[in-house]
């Protein structure tokens, strides 16, 4: 495919929603299978809803993702810039040639007429439309004379740029359009509104600064969100209007709610307790803070991959891939048209499996802030091996204390479950031989502790449950943990009989 160039296009209104991301990785690699071009604009024509760390916060999460953008902001501006509040110049000048082209027109009309309108209709059991019915009765250069229309500009009169979406002596009464996810579809021109192209304080809307960018950007593919669908029409016939060459378009399928309907929300993540942000974000405004993949402690590896399964199907029973390997086997044919469903469950796996990929080397350099935070200082190759004994119970390396926490503190209370069930009379009796076992093993690793224990065991001829579950609440407090020799090995011997001592003192 020849000069592909796809971009990313989202409003600085907030934190990056996952479905976002996802629209984000999906150009991403099909520009990457396709040796193109990335591109991330910021659409912040509307100023009223921007918010001022929300483009830092993209840029951080699509490095953090590790998709990061070839063109951009600050980044080789080949076509800059790259935020349209600083291109608003452009708009006004594409704005006015429709104008003159006889395919756009000034509207004069306040909002207190336009809510007269709508209010008139919806007494009559109607929808009020701005278009094609109505626009001659309505205050705008087609129902005003010219001279009229240049004395209210130059009065300073508020107006809007309306595009003129249907007219009834054109010969064309349908848009088509095939898009590369849904196949063809078309469109009634007659039903649809005059979108307003430009608004009254000077800033084009999406709609006409979103087709003139990616005109002169050179998109040759628009990878976006289903909820666009409807705005293709327009912007197809804007197109046509300017007389340019209209890129592919693709569609995507929306993530839909764990349970029940509609599209995933931030309340979905808040009710069943999982992030739909990348990154954490704060609220500079209510200081309200939402929790991000990242700071849950999923890797960026699990994000990328559940999110490039959700509606696009390899068409192979393969679920792990590697970013490379996503881009390799990438298809938008292969991309669903129905909705995704989101499972929490099975995001965690991901993360799981992604856990058990990583060496216990890696694993160790992660878990040893959470240690350091605690006050405990270990050599690198101790915790190596707790990593070792424990990762495949974890789903995060935030599970790691709660798993390993007995290998760097003894306990300080033992699990009363547990403990009723295990110790009885004659345990402390038993624990007390064990010691004198345990003090005979000269060289302390796990094989040589097990087999001395286990020939003591059969020697006394009793059950392995009256010495191995007292044994591991000894040094664990409860009964939970890897391989009881492991353990002894780790701590040592001298800890090892301290700990049991202990349990035989306490319980």
């Amino acid at each position: 495919m020849n000069n592909v160039r796809v971009r990313f296009a989202p409003s600085p209104t907030g934190p990056l929603h996952i479905g976002g991301v996802r629209t984000a990785l999906f150009n991403y690699l099909f520009a990457k299978k396709n040796n193109g071009t990335f591109i991330l604009r910021i659409e912040d024509t509307d100023q009223t809803r921007y918010v001022a760390n929300a483009e830092q916060y993209i840029i951080d999460a699509l490095n953090w993702c590790n998709i990061p953008y070839d063109e951009g902001p600050n980044k080789n501006e080949k076509f800059g810039p790259y935020r349209q509040s600083e291109r608003k110049e452009l708009y006004k000048k594409y704005a006015e040639e429709l104008i003159s082209k006889g395919k756009a027109y000034y509207a004069f009309d306040t909002a207190e007429q336009l809510d007269f309108h709508r209010k008139d209709h919806e007494e009559k059991g109607k929808t009020f439309i701005y278009n094609w019915h109505n626009r001659a009765k309505l205050t705008n250069s087609i129902s005003l004379t010219k001279e009229e229309v240049d004395k209210r500009i130059a009065n300073g009169d508020k107006y809007v740029v309306r595009f003129k979406m249907y007219d009834p002596n054109e010969e064309t009464e349908t848009i088509e359009s095939n898009d590369i996810i849904r196949g063809h579809v078309s469109f009634k021109k007659e039903i649809l509104d005059d979108k307003i192209l430009f608004k009254s304080d000077g800033m084009p809307t999406y709609h006409l600064a979103n087709i003139v960018d990616d005109h002169l950007m050179e998109i040759s593919h628009v990878i976006r969100g289903e909820e666009w669908l409807p705005s293709l029409p327009l912007h197809i016939a804007l197109y046509q209007a300017f007389g340019w060459q209209a890129p592919e378009f693709a569609h995507l399928p929306l993530i839909l709610k764990p349970v029940g309907k509609g599209k995933l929300s931030k309340r979905d993540g808040d009710k069943l307790g999982f992030p739909v942000f990348p990154l954490e974000y704060k609220n500079s405004v209510t200081n309200e803070i939402s929790s991000g993949y990242k700071e849950e402690g999923y890797f960026p590896e699990t994000v990328v991959n559940f999110l490039a399964l959700l509606g696009w199907n390899p068409g192979t029973e393969q679920e792990l891939f590697t970013l490379e390997e996503l881009v390799q086997s990438f298809d938008l044919s292969r991309v669903n048209k129905s909705g995704a469903r989101f499972d929490p469950d099975k995001t965690k796996w991901f993360n799981q499996q992604y856990m058990m990929k990583k060496s216990d080397a890696e694993l160790a350099e992660l878990y040893t802030p959470i240690l350091t935070k605690k006050g405990i200082l270990k050599e690198s190759s101790f915790i190596v091996k707790v990593v070792s004994l424990i990762k495949e119970r974890a789903t995060f390396v935030s599970d790691f204390w709660d798993l390993s926490n007995f290998f760097f503190e003894a306990p300080i209370e033992y699990d009363s479950k547990a403990s009723k069930k295990n110790w009885k009379e004659d345990t402390a009796g038993l624990m007390k031989e064990l010691i004198l076992v345990l003090e005979k093993i000269e060289d302390f690793n796990s094989q040589n502790i097990e087999n001395n224990v286990k020939e003591w065991i059969t020697s006394k001829e009793i059950g392995f449950g009256k010495i191995m579950q007292p044994f591991r609440l000894s040094l664990v407090g409860a009964m939970k943990g890897p391989h009881l020799f492991d353990i002894a090995e780790m701590i040592g011997k001298e800890e090892t009989i301290i700990r049991i001592t202990k349990a035989i003192e306490t319980l």
